[in-house]
């Protein structure tokens, strides 16, 4: 099985999109292909690879639907709820709509479908927040919440992930933020494929189509 982790970013934006793809070894995933700038060409030649193998995971850190009217869906205010209760800061779940977020939205809805249209049913796409994933499975909150500004805090992450199964991910320069969270997307994602999330909410279709993971 493959597993993909993707760290979204908005459609202008491709250089801030990090691909971490994985190959499941038993317990373990092992790194395979890293990406950092990806845009939508590059997520669909990656998806296009893994099918003849099986079937691909895609974990999508990018909020894959939206709310009619605006505002949180309801996954969206149960996992800040956690999320804060974690020690995260309430804004790193946003309402989807929000006009910051209103372009990764654009972005998410868009790659899940270029996904379905690879992949057909073989490929199944989970929407996930990385920081939550880590923090919900008892990642330091401190490196979580330093991930952006912190080279320290970001080797340290990946030694966690590494210790939750993740190969070949660690060692050599910084390996910025967009990398690490798309590691953490994939453990996210791989974890709900086993039936193991440390947090889930249902997909409600045809609205929110897809599970929300962490």
């Amino acid at each position: 099985m493959d597993v993909i982790g993707i760290d979204l970013s908005g459609p202008c934006n491709a250089a801030d999109t990090a691909v971490a793809a994985f190959r499941s070894n038993g317990r373990r995933l092992v790194l395979q292909e890293r990406l950092v700038g990806a845009d939508d060409a590059a997520i669909a030649a990656l998806i296009r690879q893994a099918m003849p193998d099986g079937d691909p995971v895609v974990g999508l850190d990018a909020p894959l639907s939206y709310n009619d009217g605006g505002g949180d869906r309801p996954a969206d205010r149960l996992l800040r709820a956690r999320a804060v209760a974690a020690g995260l800061l309430p804004g790193s779940i946003m309402p989807p709509t929000l006009t910051r977020m209103a372009y990764l939205t654009l972005r998410g809805i868009t790659v899940a479908r270029i996904v379905a249209t690879i992949g057909g049913v073989r490929a199944r796409v989970v929407e996930v927040h990385p920081g939550a994933a880590c923090v919900l499975r008892g990642a330091p909150v401190e490196i979580v919440r330093a991930l952006k500004s912190s080279a320290a805090a970001r080797h340290e992450l990946l030694r966690w992930l590494e210790g939750e199964g993740l190969e070949g991910i660690g060692g050599g320069p910084d390996p910025g933020d967009h990398f690490v969270a798309a590691c953490a997307a994939a453990l996210a994602a791989w974890k709900w494929s086993l039936g193991d999330p440390a947090w889930i909410h249902p997909a409600d279709p045809p609205w929110h189509p897809y599970d929300m993971a962490c």
